[in-house]
């Protein structure tokens, strides 16, 4: 990739943003020699990386990294028999503890099945050495202080130093507060030369005698070792030089040690890089919301809701950029200060950003092409130094790009042809247009030009764009419409700022006819895309409506389902009730008419007995409270008793057949009497009828088609989906299943939400959450019931 487009894009900036997020120093190496390629396999590995970080952020906060300097001056000395001193060798020991612990949390995840594309393969290559790095730990501290467990020689020297070191402020704390403190210049103990010394006044020099250090700036005071404590310091020097030449004996045999494992520390510091900047494009991904684009190998460029990264997010619009599948060519045109040269940048930056491995602002769903060259040719670089105007400059840009140009080429060109005649610039513009599409580039070009309007309009694989443009507030919205053309608003601006109406007419008199045509023509697509937006925004508010009212039903039947449920339950129990206290009043009544048969000595019960037994046994029987139900009063009312009808007597609780009506009574067959009764004592029933089995449309939960304790939706249509769900649900709480999975896949997230919004409703739903990383993630919903 040319590095006058990184230059042009502001590739380094974007590299900048990233670099705050790092804390090693081959992480920053690693970014500083980060380029766009074309090669696909290196671009999907880069991207794979990327998402994984952006996962592990996602889940852990990131991989574990402390700041780590870099170690390879320090490998290349102990390559050549040099010695470390103790910063270098804590440095390489942060080297070796990282490495640790990152073993360690990378293989945690890898214990929870947590799927990764790249970083299971770089955390195999890291090289644990146990052994040194805790030999490193214990004789060499963070700051490189060698420790005084590095050796039992360098422990017991320092235990003679601190001996050697009290007995000494001992005695010169016995000078300083005694009887002499007089001749002091101050009360303290301090040091030059690397020996205690006391400060005493010039004059009383001879009061101590020993070995005079210093003395002050101004002569009044000499720093004296008193003679008292010169043996001592003498002895406390010698351990001084034993401890430091122990030091160098331990630097230079850990030193020793590090060179059997040169390489595999040098390559750890190498993966550690890497695993930084996983970690550093991760949180840069945070920060400006961006994702990791898919890759389409047709080169079908589609960055939706695309924002440039370096704008301010809250200031920044977003804009769906595509390019490549239904055209290779975009011909922008709109007022100044518009966006479009900003368009331009956001697609050429985010599709060095793709091709370089990092995540752009786009939305889901986004996919980048791969280009072997992006050629740009984008403001005024005009050059004194070598007589060039503004037209020779682009121009001298165009015929370079003209010469690399190729089917694998993005281009983008601000202001195509400006600078110039406009009649010769937009045949120019025109005929530059043609020739990258004869060679089947990509191409974004920005215009003023009204002839390229119509170009776009009638060259094949090429569409006009413009930016909008809101007259009523002056100012531009900075909304890319593609397959719009830009349109002049001079004459709509004028009138707004005041400027007489004659003149605006005259001058739209002046106009060609094709111009004012193409003028109105873009009117009309404008006004047709408004109006297609607001009949969208109207559909959508009576879709969300629709929603919001579905829900409100889907509750309203389970509440209605689950007050059925409590309302049957009560009815069995007070049913039980009366069937209890029934079976107990008629077991009473047989045991009446067993004491009559036998009393009687007969044989048989006499039918008239065995009717009044029957009536009692019907008295049993609870009476509905009609006149308390209008609606079977006028039901039963409606209901014409006619010959032939089956009924309920109901004073003796049997079945008849009606055989005519007598006055405003009815002869009724009943077995093998016919009796007279009043109409009142009949109930019409239906005929019985023989039984037939239904077939009920719902999940059996039981015989040999049990209901599955996992329901999978994917592939499904949103509407169908949550039918099913709601079937369902129904069928395993009829089941009695404690909790069930529902499988629903990560997709756009819409079937996610909508599942999840059903959920929420649901009257038997305890908790739902999505499942673990091993059993699906987000994908799958685990629903738990009351």
């Amino acid at each position: 990739m040319n590095h006058r487009i990184l230059n042009i894009l502001d590739f380094s900036k974007v590299k900048q943003m990233i670099a705050q997020y790092l804390t090693t120093a081959q992480g920053t190496e690693e970014l500083s020699q980060l380029q766009p390629v074309s090669d696909e396999t290196t671009i999907s590995s880069w991207l794979q990386e990327t998402e994984d970080g952006i996962k592990v952020q996602r889940l852990r906060g990131g991989i574990p990294i402390p700041k780590i300097e870099t170690i390879r001056p320090q490998m290349k000395r102990i390559e050549i028999g040099a010695d470390l001193n103790g910063i270098e060798l804590a440095q390489v020991s942060r080297v070796l503890s990282t490495t640790s612990e990152i073993k360690r949390f990378i293989n945690d995840l890898e214990d929870s099945e947590i799927e990764f594309s790249r970083l299971y393969f770089w955390n195999e290559q890291l090289v644990t050495i146990p052994e040194l790095s805790q030999q490193l730990k214990r004789a060499i501290d963070e700051d490189g202080y060698v420790t005084d467990d590095a050796s039992p020689e360098l422990h017991s020297i320092r235990q003679n130093i601190r001996r050697s070191e009290q007995t000494i402020r001992e005695q010169l704390d016995g000078i300083v507060r005694g009887k002499n403190a007089r001749y002091l210049s101050d009360t303290i103990v301090t040091m030059r030369n690397d020996r205690y010394v006391i400060p005493v006044k010039q004059e009383y020099r001879g009061i101590f005698g020993g070995v005079v250090h210093d003395q002050s700036s101004s002569g009044q005071t000499l720093f004296i070792e008193p003679k008292q404590i010169v043996e001592a310091n003498n002895r406390l020097r010698q351990h001084q030089i034993a401890e430091r030449t122990e030091i160098e004996r331990i630097l230079a045999e850990l030193s020793a040690a590090l060179v059997p494992y040169r390489k595999e520390i040098l390559h750890n510091a190498y993966v550690i890089g890497k695993f930084d900047f996983m970690n550093a494009k991760a949180r840069f991904a945070k920060e400006v919301q961006a994702i990791v684009p898919a890759i389409s190998a047709e080169n079908h460029v589609y960055f939706k809701q695309a924002r440039h990264p370096l704008i301010d997010g809250e200031k920044v619009v977003a804009n769906d950029i595509m390019i490549g599948k239904d055209y290779q060519a975009v011909v922008i045109t709109g007022p100044n200060t518009g966006g479009k040269t900003i368009t331009l940048k956001t697609l050429g930056l985010l599709q060095l950003m793709g091709q370089s491995g990092l995540p752009i602002p786009a939305g889901e769903e986004s996919q980048m092409g791969i280009f072997k060259e992006i050629f740009a040719d984008i403001g005024d670089e005009q050059s004194i130094e070598q007589s060039l105007s503004t037209f020779s400059s682009h121009m001298t840009t165009i015929v370079e790009v003209l010469d690399k140009v190729d089917d694998q080429s993005l281009v983008l060109f601000d202001e195509l042809g400006a600078g110039t005649d406009p009649q010769e610039g937009a045949a120019l513009a025109i005929a530059i247009l043609d020739e990258l599409g004869a060679r089947s580039a990509y191409v974004m070009a920005t215009t003023h030009y009204p002839e390229l309007k119509v170009y776009g309009y009638n060259r094949a694989n090429t569409i006009n764009a413009s930016m909008e443009f809101d007259v009523d507030t002056l100012s531009p919205t900075y909304r890319l419409l593609i397959g719009v053309p830009g349109r002049s608003n001079a004459f709509e601006i004028s009138k707004r700022l005041g400027l007489s109406e004659h003149i605006i007419q005259e001058a739209k008199q002046i106009m060609d006819g094709e111009s004012q045509d193409l003028n109105e023509m873009i009117a009309d697509l404008e006004n047709r895309r408004k109006m297609t937006e607001t009949e969208y925004l109207e559909v959508r508010h009576y879709v969300d409506e629709a929603q919001k009212l579905h829900g409100d039903l889907k509750e309203a039947y389970t509440y209605f389902f689950e007050e059925r449920e409590k309302e049957l339950a009560k009815a069995r129990e007070k049913a039980n009730q009366i069937v209890d206290k029934a079976k107990e009043e008629a077991e009473g009544i047989i045991s009446d008419l067993r004491k009559m048969q036998l009393a009687g000595g007969q044989t048989k019960v006499k039918e008239h007995e065995l009717i009044d037994a029957k009536t009692k046994l019907s008295n049993l029987r609870q009476e509905e409270q009609l006149q308390k139900n209008k609606v079977l009063q006028k039901a039963k009312q409606a209901k014409k008793l006619k010959a032939g009808d089956e009924v309920l007597v109901t004073s003796y609780g049997q079945r008849g057949t009606l055989i005519k009506k007598i006055g405003d009574q009815w002869q009724v067959q009943l077995g093998i009497l016919k009796m007279t009764l009043p109409e009142a004592d009949l109930q019409s029933v239906a005929p019985v009828k023989e039984p037939v089995q239904r077939i009920v449309n719902t999940v059996r939960s039981s015989g040999n088609d049990p209901v599955p304790n996992q329901l999978d939706l994917r592939g499904k249509r949103y509407e169908e989906a949550l039918n099913e769900v709601d079937q369902y649900l129904d069928a395993a709480i009829l089941a009695g299943y404690p909790q069930i999975t529902i499988v629903h896949g990560k997709g756009t997230g819409a079937l996610r939400q909508g599942i999840t919004e059903y959920l929420k409703n649901h009257r038997s739903v305890k908790k739902f959450e999505f499942a673990p990383a091993n059993q699906g993630g987000n994908g799958a919903t685990i629903v738990t019931f009351k």
